[in-house]
């Protein structure tokens, strides 16, 4: 499968305890941080669901 590069580009600060703990199980603990996964239609949906705080690196 394809891999995907995910970025975390805005603070986690404010944002509902959800959405912390989704960054959390990506790997992303830090602003700036780059974290490598497969793209599977669960990491996908991961994504998406904070997708306002990370951007996909190509």
């Amino acid at each position: 499968m394809a891999t995907i590069k995910i970025k975390q580009v805005k603070s986690r600060i404010g944002a509902p305890a959800d959405q912390k703990k989704t960054l959390d199980a990506l790997g992303l603990r830090k602003l700036n941080r780059v974290v490598e996964h497969e793209c599977t239609p669960s990491i996908m949906g991961m994504v998406n669901k904070v997708k306002h705080l990370v951007a996909i690196v190509e």
